[in-house]
C-alpha cells in the first residue's frame, strides 16, 4: 500500500457525513438532510470563472479548488520576485463567487482592478497584492484565501490545487513556425497557452507536487466534481498531474461532469474537435471516469462521434444552449446554470437538495 494510499484513506475519515452506505455509482449515498449538492470545481482562469458564477446560483456548497501554474503578467512577477503561488486565477475565482449585491459586485471590481502606470505597479490586479500580503502576514495559503473570501461575502471557498507554484511543461509540434514537423519542449504556462504549435502533451515540474490537503479532503467528500471549462492543456489537464489530487478524482464516491469549451482555443487547442478534447484527456488520465460530458449543442457538429468518446470514460453526452447570444465564444452564467442543475437532477440525484 503506498504512502499516498494511506493518505486518501486518512482523508476521507476526517470528511464529514462521508458513510459506506450508498457507496458505489450506482447509489452513491442515502438520503441527505443538506439543502444542495457540495460541488467541487476544478479549472482556471477565465473557464472557471465562467463555471463557478453559474455554479453559485443553484448551490451554497461550493468549492474551487484552481490551478496553480500561471507565470505570466501580475502573477508571474510575483512569483518571482516573492516565491509566492500564482495568484491570479485564484483571484479570479474569488471574484466569480462574489454576489450579485452591491457588496458583491464592488469587491469583484476592486480585486479585479489593474493599476495603470508607469511604474513598477503598473499591470499588477489589487486582489493578487491583498492575497499576497495575507500570505505573508498570515503563512498559510488556505487560512489566508478563506479571510479573503469572508471579506468579500464569496459564495464557495478558493483553493489552491498544490502548495507549490508549478511549472508548466509540454511537447509541442511545431513551436517554431519554421521547423513545422519538430517536436519541442516548451516551458511556461503562458508560452504553451500562445504556441502556434500543436500541443502533444503536458506534464508540472515538480513531477509529484504535494495537494493541498483541502482540495482533496474536498473532492472526497463532495456530491459533484465539475472539470472544466477553460484552457484544456494549462487549465484544466494539470489538475490530473497533481497525484493526491487525481487519486481523489478516481476514487471518490460523487459523480462527475466534465464541461467542454465553447470552441478551440487559438494556440493551444487550434483544431481541436470535441471529442479530441476528450482523447487527449484519456491520454493523460486513462483511469479517471466520467458520469456526464456536458457541450453546448451549437459547438458540437458530430454528435455521434463525441458520444463514442464520452463512452470511453463510461459518462453520457448532455447538450445544452450555454453560450451568450452575442455570439461570443462565452458561457451565458444564467444558461449555465440551468444546464448544471438539470444535470445534478436527472443524472444519480443523491439527495433532497431543495
Amino acid at each position: 500500500m503506498t504512502g499516498r494510499t494511506l493518505r486518501l484513506r486518512r482523508l476521507r475519515r476526517l470528511t464529514p457525513g462521508r458513510g459506506e452506505e450508498g457507496a458505489g455509482r450506482g447509489g452513491r449515498r442515502a438520503a441527505s438532510k443538506v439543502a444542495a449538492p457540495k460541488v467541487v470545481a476544478l479549472g482556471g482562469g477565465m473557464g472557471l470563472s465562467a463555471s463557478l458564477a453559474a455554479l453559485r446560483r443553484i448551490t451554497g456548497e461550493l468549492t474551487a479548488v484552481v490551478t496553480v501554474a500561471d507565470d505570466g503578467g501580475s502573477s508571474g512577477r510575483l512569483r518571482e520576485e516573492l516565491s509566492v503561488l500564482p495568484p491570479g486565477d485564484l483571484r479570479k475565482a474569488l471574484a466569480a463567487l462574489c454576489g450579485d449585491d452591491d457588496w458583491g459586485q464592488t469587491w469583484a471590481r476592486v480585486i479585479q482592478h489593474r493599476f495603470q502606470s508607469e511604474g513598477d505597479l503598473h499591470g499588477h490586479a489589487v486582489g493578487n497584492l491583498l492575497i499576497v500580503a495575507l500570505w505573508e502576514q498570515l503563512g498559510d495559503p488556505v487560512q489566508a484565501l478563506d479571510l479573503v473570501g469572508k471579506l468579500l461575502g464569496a459564495q464557495g471557498r478558493v483553493l489552491p490545487m498544490s502548495a507549490v507554484p508549478l511549472e508548466l511543461q509540454a511537447l509541442v509540434r511545431g513551436h517554431d513556425p519554421a521547423r513545422p514537423d519538430e517536436v519541442d519542449t516548451v516551458r511556461g504556462q503562458a508560452t504553451v497557452a500562445l504556441t502556434p504549435g500543436e500541443v502533444l502533451s503536458v506534464q508540472v515540474v515538480p513531477t509529484d507536487p504535494p495537494a493541498v490537503p483541502e482540495a482533496v479532503a474536498a473532492v472526497l467528500d463532495a456530491d459533484w466534481v465539475v472539470l472544466g471549462p477553460g484552457s484544456w492543456f494549462s487549465s484544466v489537464i494539470p489538475h490530473l498531474l497533481v497525484p493526491e489530487l487525481l487519486d481523489a478524482l478516481v476514487q471518490t464516491k460523487a459523480r462527475r461532469v466534465l464541461s467542454l469549451n465553447l470552441a478551440p482555443q487559438p494556440g493551444e487547442t487550434e483544431g481541436f474537435s470535441p471529442q479530441r478534447h476528450l482523447e487527449v484527456l484519456a491520454r493523460h488520465a486513462p483511469k479517471l471516469a466520467l458520469d456526464v460530458v456536458l457541450a453546448d449543442e451549437a459547438a458540437v457538429p458530430d454528435r455521434e462521434s463525441l458520444a463514442d468518446a464520452a463512452k470511453r470514460f463510461g459518462a453520457a453526452v448532455e447538450l445544452a444552449p450555454v453560450a451568450r447570444q452575442d455570439g461570443s465564444p462565452k458561457h451565458d452564467p444564467e444558461l449555465l446554470a440551468a444546464a448544471y442543475d438539470r444535470i445534478f437532477r436527472m443524472h444519480g440525484r443523491i439527495g433532497p437538495w431543495r
